[in-house]
């Protein structure tokens, strides 16, 4: 077994960075290499704006390299929640980010030719228990009348097209969501910006920021660059910045882990026992599961093993123990196929689970993705490169009030508190 990450070890590393210090002026600086802040660097390349991208690791080291190859579309909510707690307005904008998200990447990969094994999939949310077959029902009536037609309802009897397991009692399928290779797609990201113009540094953590006139002034072990305007594209690993260049966020993002094995590759026997639907899935419970296929075969399992805000060898091996037996559990078919790969990352939430973008501390920011970044990310650095351009109508997100995280400052000491929480929940529900 490996432990890192599947999409890193599959993918071709990123060859053209900046070998020299880093220096010189531009219009903006990007501080982080993953969806977001490459995103936003092409959108600006593109348009002719010099821009630098400061990378504290290497591309797509964070969130963009370790999650679990899913573009689904909706958001982390039920959508009546999120009406609820928006406004039935900026809850349909929102829902419709995510679509538009998923269109953009899918124009991205076609206009700079990024091979990442894009499939419009669909995906299957499975109801866990008997119990949440009805809220699931409800949830897909409301989204299928008000904002997503191309959803089904799928009772139990239709699931063994789809997956063959006695665990779950219903599905909602979700018809626009997508998968891809991640590792493939962040590594391409970075070769189109670069090729449009943007420079990209990596191992050059931001270790200062302050005034310049009236740009920045961003101080690296590399060097120091001077840039008009800031985007902060850090999300989950924003508590890693030294002091407190983004303090604002260290305050309001929480950490939290995820964990994912993968196995060996799976012969076509193997998978059409198992998971013949070949889509993306996750399960209804709040510590739950989400698993898919890759290109190769493999089955990659993934969830919340362990509320735990710590991703390295140990941590990731005892989560990959607690994957091992929900996989078990719920493909036994398939349990004793090796795992080739186990690997963390972190997930940036916010404390009522919905994204921001905006400007603060002079810095336009996105982050917050809340578990459904790899999605929404694409889009939201086209957001970012608008607001640096001093354009705000294209943010879904705008004017959304963002408090602190009482007693937050990085480092997410309650997360066992709150993984009891809804371990509980998942137990009464």
């Amino acid at each position: 077994m490996q432990f890192q990450s599947y999409w890193h070890a599959t993918s071709t590393a990123f060859a053209e960075v900046e070998a020299g210090p880093v220096e010189g002026r531009v219009d903006v600086v990007v501080i982080g290499a993953g969806f977001t802040g490459l995103s936003a660097a092409l959108h600006l390349a593109r348009r002719g704006v010099s821009v630098a991208v400061l990378e504290a690791r290497h591309v797509g080291f964070g969130g963009s390299g370790r999650n679990g190859g899913h573009l689904n579309n909706g958001m982390a909510h039920g959508y009546g929640e999120a009406k609820a707690h928006l406004g039935a307005e900026r809850a349909k904008n929102l829902w419709q980010a995510y679509d538009r998200s998923i269109d953009l990447i899918e124009e991205v990969i076609a206009e700079e030719g990024i091979a990442c094994d894009f499939r419009r999939s669909g995906k299957l949310k499975l109801a866990s228990k008997p119990s949440h077959v009805a809220g699931l029902r409800a949830n897909f009536e409301l989204i299928h009348r008000e904002v997503d037609r191309d959803t089904r309802f799928l009772e139990k009897s239709e699931l063994a097209d789809e997956i063959l397991s006695d665990q779950f009692h219903g599905a909602m399928l979700y018809g626009k969501s997508a998968m891809m290779h991640m590792g493939r797609y962040v590594q391409g990201l970075a070769r189109a910006a670069h090729r449009h113009g943007a420079r990209i540094w990596e191992g050059a953590p931001v270790t200062g920021r302050r005034r310049d006139g009236t740009g920045w002034r961003i101080e690296t072990p590399k060097g120091v660059i001077r840039a008009d305007r800031v985007i902060a594209a850090t999300n989950a690993y924003s508590a890693s910045v030294p002091a407190a260049q983004l303090e604002y966020f260290k305050r309001r993002i929480i950490s939290v882990g995820s964990f994912i094995v993968a196995t060996r590759p799976l012969s076509e026997a193997e998978v059409a026992s198992a998971l013949p639907g070949d889509r993306t899935y996750v399960t209804s419970m709040n510590i739950g599961n989400y698993f898919r296929l890759s290109p190769d075969r493999r089955l990659i399992f993934g969830g919340r093993a362990r509320f735990s805000a710590t991703s390295d060898q140990t941590s990731d091996a005892k989560s990959g123990r607690v994957l091992q037996e929900a996989l078990a559990r719920m493909l036994p078919q398939i349990s004793g196929v090796e795992i080739d790969y186990c690997w963390g990352g972190l997930v940036g939430m916010t404390s009522d689970r919905f994204p921001r973008a905006g400007t603060a501390d002079g810095v336009h920011y996105g982050m917050g993705y809340s578990g459904h970044g790899a999605q929404i990310s694409t889009l939201m650095g086209q957001v970012l490169a608008d607001l640096a351009m001093g354009r705000e109508d294209s943010n879904p997100l705008q004017g959304l009030d963002w408090p602190k995280v009482p007693l937050h400052s990085g480092k997410p000491w309650f997360l066992p508190l709150v993984g009891l929480y809804f371990g509980l929940k998942d137990r009464l529900s």
